[in-house]
């Protein structure tokens, strides 16, 4: 008798993983390819995966306590509960949210890619141009022409002008001496 009420729960949760693992694969084939067309970092890609995976667990989760029947009510108490302790103590640091959030949304509609020279139009914030190095998480990582490595929120790199200087393909990491070189060799 018991087997009888269990073996659809079962059979439930069997289909609810098949189906979270093929959507996920599915999302991360299409994330890939976009990321080889647009050319975005494998490391970037790599975590923009890692956030998907992230949220199809959540989804797996929230949909496997439905079908055990777990009474919605108390797990909406504790989930309410959990979120209300995490937003009290994220309030102080939303910034953090909100860079993720802002990386998330740099790799799909950023257009400009680790080598570009760029400059940031920011009164706070220095105007000459600056070589992207890196998009990570929280902020993106800045060269300025004097060698000094500089980060800056994600978030509000999405907030502020930026004007393309000089895009580069074949990014090198050069020395700021041996930049000015290659430079005034070419004037």
């Amino acid at each position: 008798m018991e087997l009888q009420i269990l073996l659809p729960k079962i059979i439930h949760t069997i289909i609810s993983i098949a189906v979270i693992l093929i959507v996920r694969n599915v999302v991360v084939s299409l994330t890939k390819k976009y990321a080889l067309t647009h050319e975005k970092v494998q490391q970037r890609t790599n975590l923009v995966i890692k956030y998907f995976d992230f949220a199809f667990v959540f989804i797996l989760i929230m949909w496997n306590i439905l079908i055990w029947g777990v009474n919605f009510a108390d797990v909406g108490l504790v989930f309410s509960s959990v979120f209300a302790v995490i937003g009290v103590a994220m309030f102080a640091q939303w910034s953090i949210l909100s860079n993720i959030t802002s990386g998330i949304v740099m790799f799909f509609t950023f257009p400009y890619k680790i080598g570009d020279k760029i400059k940031i139009h920011d009164k706070e914030f220095i105007t000459e141009p600056v070589i992207i190095e890196d998009i990570r998480t929280f902020q993106i990582i800045l060269r300025s022409e004097h060698g000094e490595l500089l980060s800056y929120p994600n978030s509000l790199i999405l907030q502020k002008g930026i004007t393309m200087v000089s895009a580069s393909e074949n990014y090198m990491e050069l020395e700021p001496q041996e930049e000015k070189n290659l430079t005034q060799t070419h004037d």
